[in-house]
């Protein structure tokens, strides 16, 4: 399995925004809850129209970790969620295969993901790319390891700082201002 990477730029998850709304509207959701909750692609491809519809908090069993979570729904994302829910029974899957009454599956968001991906340039994408992202942005903004390690239930701030990339970033700036 390869590693991938945090979208860092703002105009990219911007473009990726845009190809993702022309292949389909849940395709753009996806991407947008994924990139504004940080949840696991496993987490978020179970979730189901009652678990978010007209909620102020996901509530979920992490299916990795067994652990409990519950995520705060902004104000924004409740927007998204309504408009994408709004004719939707609530017993049904969120993310919805478009062929059946089955959810689409972790390679189907890869696909999803990658093929946007390549249209507007960017490699080291993968379903674990949203996670990233939402970690990687989250703590530009508030630079609170803490916060962020308790979010991701990460076991220490080096494992949190490492899986959101910053410490790559660290790495890749000391390495170009050095020369011998």
């Amino acid at each position: 399995m390869k590693t991938v990477q945090p979208i860092r730029d703002i105009a990219m998850i911007a473009a990726m925004k845009d190809v993702l709304m022309k292949q389909h509207y849940r395709n753009y959701f996806l991407f947008v809850l994924g990139i504004n909750t940080g949840l696991r692609i496993s987490d978020l491809l179970a979730l189901r129209v009652g678990d978010v519809r007209g909620k102020s908090h996901i509530v979920i069993t992490e299916q990795k970790t067994g652990k409990l979570k519950r995520f705060k729904i902004n104000n924004d994302l409740q927007q998204h969620i309504s408009k994408f829910t709004i004719d939707k029974n609530k017993a049904a899957y969120l993310f919805q295969s478009r062929r059946s009454q089955d959810r689409i599956h972790r390679v189907q968001a890869w696909k999803i993901l990658n093929a946007a991906a390549q249209e507007v340039g960017l490699s080291e994408i993968g379903t674990h790319t949203l996670r990233k992202t939402f970690g990687y942005h989250f703590y530009q903004k508030y630079k609170d390891v803490a916060v962020l390690q308790q979010i991701f239930n990460h076991s220490s701030p080096a494992v949190t700082m490492r899986y959101i990339g910053i410490n790559q970033d660290i790495m890749d700036e000391a390495v170009d201002g050095f020369s011998l």
